[in-house]
């Protein structure tokens, strides 16, 4: 149960008389209607209010609900109205509007308008929250949306008032208007309202006023076990990367070598590509510290820089004037998703085919953004090559690596912050930074071990969602 839904059964039952007993000695509901009538009459012969409009008798159809026998049914319109206040000028006095009364914003100062004094109840008739009640605590000008609630002083107007917010749900979905939608003063006058002997009143209300600290504590907590409930598949997953990038979600296997074997076989297919002038010498990285790596990985496993394992460049800026070349198909920030792309409608530009061999994707490399989501991640696993703008990274590998798994480094780098936050990365990825980014690398046969288990696991909290 919500606490809303909670709260909305506990007035429920305030309101068939189930919430206290009844008493014989505080009399019936019945002798309040004299009372009123009394009161009504005389306001109405002073101004202070309208005379009451004739609404149709109670049928037990019209009831869907049971009262004790010592209560009284009446329509809501036979002893509530909804008024406007005093119209006043060249007096100063703050405009009373939602904003204000919710201390959203500071006071508009106006000379003039419909003048309601300090203790004055107004409920709102436009709006979302159409129905909800305010009590003044200083005078000023009412808001358009406000009319002033008159009740009768013979009932308590805190049990009206927690009568309104029952029917809270009734009011608002049954609105009139489209472009402002205003209470629908039809279904708020003919609301049946159940009229217990005033003493039974205030009992009630102090139930409720009882109860609702606990209503408010079941609320707090329902709303952190929802935010539990929320975030606990996205915690889950991060865990269980967490886990796949620091050796704890497979077991290691001696046979399969160790990182630093691989590296070493990475660095000579590097360097022989290097000679055949494939690609050319960079600049070699400087060592990495202690202070740098952002948590422990197992003994046979290397951090390692990206700018080690991987190629990469970035596309092709868009340049209106750009006259040579030949019209091809490219993607850009937008086409790329976390390991899937949108490829519809696709737009080309010129590119000279020194531009097509440093601009093109082709299968298994990684793509990362340097704009848009920063640091985004997708695998091309296409069997056609693609042409990249400019603000995304072609990361292609020297050597023989599993490039699911560093989809999932970048993954779990992005939404833990290592990336375009605090830690590894900085604000930004230019090439610089993510040449310079450290990931953890095993053994290449454990990388293929790791991935083939978050594939089994990682489906699993996809669920939980």
């Amino acid at each position: 149960m919500t606490p809303q839904e909670l709260k909305l059964s506990i007035l429920g039952h305030a309101f068939q008389g189930k919430l206290v007993t009844q008493l014989p000695e505080e009399g019936v509901g019945t002798d309040l209607l004299p009372v009123i009538q009394e009161e009504c009459k005389k306001r109405i012969s002073t101004g202070q209010i309208k005379k009451f409009k004739t609404f149709s008798a109670i049928a037990d159809a019209d009831v869907d609900f049971d009262v004790p026998d010592s209560w009284h049914l009446i329509r809501l319109g036979a002893i509530c109205q909804l008024l406007d206040g005093e119209k006043r000028e060249g007096e100063s006095y703050p405009y009373l509007e939602a904003r204000y009364l919710r201390e959203r914003t500071e006071p508009t100062i106006l000379t003039e308008g419909k003048y309601v004094a300090m203790g004055t109840n107004v409920i709102l008739v436009d709006g979302e929250n159409s129905g909800e009640v305010f009590h003044l605590t200083e005078s000023g000008y009412m808001g358009s949306t406000f009319k002033v609630l008159f009740v009768p002083d013979a009932l308590l107007l805190e049990y009206v008032i927690y009568f309104l917010q029952y029917h809270k749900t009734t009011l608002r979905n049954n609105k009139k208007g489209a472009a402002i939608p205003h209470l629908n003063k039809d279904i708020f006058f003919n609301l049946i309202f159940p009229l217990p002997p005033l003493a039974e009143q205030k009992r009630i209300v102090a139930k409720i006023e009882e109860l609702l600290p606990y209503i408010d504590r079941y609320e707090k907590a329902w709303n952190r076990l929802e935010d539990l409930n929320k975030r606990f598949p996205a915690d889950i997953q991060k865990s269980i990367l967490q886990m796949a990038i620091q050796g704890k979600l497979v077991e290691q296997r001696p046979e399969e070598g160790t990182a630093e074997e691989l590296y070493k076989q990475i660095q000579a297919e590097k360097e022989e590509l290097i000679k055949a002038g494939k690609i050319k010498k960079d600049k070699p990285l400087p060592e990495i510290t202690e202070d740098e790596i952002p948590f422990d990985i197992t003994e046979s496993w290397k951090w390692v820089h990206i700018g080690e394992l991987f190629q990469h460049n970035t596309g092709k800026a868009l340049n209106s004037s750009d006259k040579a070349g030949i019209p091809l198909e490219y993607i850009t920030t937008s086409n790329v998703y976390w390991n899937r792309f949108e490829l519809k409608k696709l737009k080309t530009m010129l590119f000279t085919d020194a531009e097509v061999e440093k601009c093109t994707v082709q299968k298994g490399d990684l793509l990362v953004l340097e704009g848009g989501d920063i640091g985004r991640t997708a695998i091309w696993n296409y069997e056609f090559p693609m042409r990249i703008q400019n603000h995304i990274h072609r990361l292609r590998p020297y050597g023989n690596v599993c490039i699911e798994f560093f989809y999932h480094i970048f993954f779990l780098y992005k939404n833990t912050g290592l990336i375009n936050g605090k830690g590894i990365g900085i604000k930004g990825l230019s090439a610089k930074v993510l040449h310079s980014l450290i990931v953890p690398l095993p053994p290449l046969a454990e990388q293929k071990r790791i991935v083939a288990k978050l594939e089994e696991i990682l489906p699993l909290c996809e669920k939980l969602k």
